[in-house]
């Protein structure tokens, strides 16, 4: 990799196939070099790099972990794939960890640069980029929340999506959403969801509102 320009290395990723000669100098003398040995997180879920890494050698997974510290794999990533551009086009942390499943070498490019290479952030085609992000951060949480939840976490994991506040610091789950549709969302039956929501109201995690809405309390995160 040290023989290589960093000209050269950026004609080999596909991410950057598309760019213009002078395009490509201009990213080639702000991009650096890194190398991440097996076992080192290269970003970390909750926390903001500020960088897109492009993977030019080795192997990393994607990984997503509970307070127990039980983790599910989301993906395994290996040369030409690239990590933390969700972050870098919507501003939030990391929805995910991505560690060194055995040496990587990356190429780095920083906040700013990245910048100059998307649209402009008012523009049509970066609004869909952040609704794909959006969805996207969904996707992993749905996933997450399926390995490693038990139904009553899937549940108030949903609910708290599903909650907005009211204006007053109380956060309402205004939209009736049916057990059915709930069962659906968790995967699991409509039956476990009746019971599951039968006894959060009987603990007082939730709680039915006169106009039918639901308020969810903040102790129903202790269950997610």
């Amino acid at each position: 990799m040290s023989m290589l320009t960093n000209l050269e290395l950026l004609r080999r990723v596909p991410l950057f196939s598309a760019l213009t000669p002078a395009q490509s100098a201009n990213i080639a003398d702000v991009v650096v070099k890194k190398r991440f040995k097996r076992g080192e997180l290269i970003v970390e879920q909750g926390k903001r790099s500020n960088a897109l890494y492009i993977i030019l050698a080795g192997r990393a997974r994607v990984l997503n972990s509970d307070n127990r510290g039980r983790e599910v794999i989301l993906a395994t990533l290996q040369a030409g794939d690239y990590i933390g551009e969700m972050s870098l086009i919507d501003g939030e942390p990391h929805s995910a960890t991505v560690r060194a499943d055995i040496q990587v070498d990356v190429l780095v490019l920083g906040q700013e640069a990245f910048a100059r290479c998307v649209p402009d952030n008012s523009s049509m085609t970066y609004n869909i980029l952040r609704g794909m992000v959006r969805r996207l951060r969904q996707a992993d949480r749905k996933i997450e929340s399926l390995a490693l939840m038990d139904v009553y976490g899937r549940v108030a994991r949903c609910l708290q999506d599903f909650a907005v506040d009211d204006g007053s610091g109380t956060m309402v789950v205004r939209e009736r959403i049916s057990r059915q549709d709930l069962a659906k969302m968790v995967g699991a039956s409509r039956e476990m969801v009746s019971r599951v929501m039968k006894d959060l109201e009987e603990r007082g995690f939730v709680q039915t509102q006169e106009d039918g809405s639901l308020m969810v309390k903040d102790r129903l995160s202790a269950l997610s």
